[in-house]
């Protein structure tokens, strides 16, 4: 640490590094072309090494190239660092882990009742379903679709979803309506590659009594989101979870057939360190999150 010069110092070298002359350096920092050069020196003879070849133009020498994308990071993470900070003003930052098509559709917009009941708490989202390691600081909670099987964490049942068939209004006045589930056969269907989480056509139809082997499919979609736009070009039927088509309902771009009950096998829950779930800010996040997963009208066990 005996080598680190003045912040001054270095904010001088870093806007030198992107300059090629002192003027236009001198400019940036609102200062005189000599105090540029006086602070350039200072940090070479500091440092012990020759930042710059000098001339008509500032070029950078070896050691100033190797020198030059760290400070221009530190530069950087200070004040990416210091802007969080201003924004959270005296709020309570919160990092929420969940799938992102889960994050987009349903919890997403749910959010500014979040705001404006609990405004302490910034919500930082992250959209992944990878497994978490809490110990990194990677998350302080996350919400999960699983079996609710989560050894040595704390977690609460949230919600489970049905799942159905939905085809656009365009789709269904080129195809007709269909007026039993075996009829879907005939028709285009959206299918998702993924894991025994993602709503699986031949399961489906087997709950309803028919035996299918194969299917009258032209793509397959490596996510949810993806799926459902497919639908809502009319490109075909999806399978969907209903918390993912709420608003497409309601709007009427998406049209549900058929009311056959068939609960997803697995469920939403909210999973974090155990003990962390009586934290002020964590414990108000639950709250809420649980009360708008009753709230949905799709809960239950």
């Amino acid at each position: 640490m005996r080598d680190l010069p003045p912040t001054a110092t270095l904010r001088a070298f870093e806007v030198a590094t992107r300059h090629g002359t002192f003027t236009s350096a001198s400019e940036e920092l609102h200062v005189t072309q000599s105090a540029v050069s006086h602070q350039l020196k200072n940090l070479e003879d500091i440092w012990g090494v020759q930042l710059f070849q000098r001339g008509k133009t500032l070029r950078l020498t070896p050691a100033g190239a190797a020198l030059a994308p760290i400070v221009r990071t530190f530069f950087m993470n200070l004040e990416a660092t210091l802007a969080d900070l201003r924004e959270e003003n005296g709020r309570v930052r919160l990092k929420v882990s969940t799938t992102y098509s889960f994050a987009l559709k349903w919890l997403l917009p749910r959010l500014p009742t979040l705001a404006e009941r609990h405004p302490e708490i910034l919500v930082s989202l992250d959209g992944t379903d990878t497994t978490i390691n809490f110990a990194s600081g990677e998350a302080d909670v996350a919400i999960r679709l699983g079996g609710g099987n989560y050894p040595a964490l704390h977690s609460e049942f949230m919600f489970r979803e049905h799942i159905f068939p939905v085809a656009s209004p365009d789709l269904l006045k080129r195809f007709g309506v269909p007026r039993e589930p075996a009829e879907l056969l005939r028709y285009p269907l959206l299918a998702r590659d993924g894991s025994d989480l993602v709503p699986n056509w031949e399961v489906w139809f087997q709950n309803i009594g028919l035996g299918v082997t194969s299917l009258k499919e032209s793509v397959r979609f490596p996510d949810t989101n993806m799926t459902v736009e497919a639908a809502l070009l009319g490109q075909g039927i999806a399978l969907v979870r209903s918390g993912h088509v709420e608003k497409e309902l309601r709007d009427g771009s998406l049209i549900r057939l058929f009311e056959v009950p068939f609960p997803s096998p697995v469920a939403y829950y909210f999973v974090c360190p155990k003990g962390v779930e009586t934290q002020p800010h964590v414990a108000s996040f639950r709250d809420w999150l649980l009360e708008e997963s009753t709230a949905a009208g799709i809960s239950y066990d």
